[in-house]
């Protein structure tokens, strides 16, 4: 009897899910299409949204962290940490937010996933703008910082060969199709 433990089965371990992070800036539409992917109810596939743990002031993101992109790839880090323990037992599980797409890679190494992916979500600078100054309310979103962002993010892309959607001349369907055809490739 001392020993019975030998007979048990080890428990399995489930396997991390997919990853698919869904980034961009400010007004590209991410948000919303990924409401709109999570409202589908996809067998297997669960949203989560990056700015969801809350974003702290730029002072309190400084003091804590030493800068706003500090701030960013750690919280990056605990949420793929978080994703890769997969605990709604998803297939696939999205993550939206403004990352930075070699943090991403990163952190996906550190935790071996290997069926991560990262898909930009863009559009032109006059439509993200326009969307940004009219129904949105953000027009102090509408800045060169955010025009910088939106570049990098297409360079990063570019550097990455991470695929874009673009969202200029789509309505929120179409484009929410092209993100189930992404996660049914996976």
């Amino acid at each position: 009897m001392a020993f019975q433990w030998f007979r048990r089965k080890p428990p399995k371990l489930k396997p991390p899910p997919t990853i698919v992070v869904f980034t961009g800036a400010s007004g590209v539409g991410k948000t919303t299409l990924v409401h709109a992917l999570d409202e589908q109810h996809l067998p297997g596939v669960r949203c989560y949204y990056f700015d969801s743990v809350g974003v702290p002031e730029p002072a309190e993101m400084r003091a804590q962290f030493g800068s706003g992109e500090a701030w960013q790839a750690a919280t990056t880090e605990r949420w793929i940490a978080h994703l890769a323990r997969n605990p709604d037992n998803a297939q696939v599980v999205v993550l939206e937010g403004q990352v930075r797409p070699s943090e991403v890679v990163a952190a996906f190494s550190r935790h071996g996933i290997t069926r991560g992916r990262i898909v930009l979500i863009d559009c032109s600078h006059e439509v993200r703008e326009a969307r940004l100054r009219g129904a949105r309310g953000q027009a102090d979103l509408a800045s060169p910082r955010m025009a910088q962002w939106a570049a990098y993010l297409r360079g990063q892309a570019d550097a990455l060969d991470i695929p874009i959607v673009d969202t200029s001349t789509l309505t929120v369907a179409e484009a929410t199709q092209i993100l189930v055809d992404h996660l049914r490739k996976l």
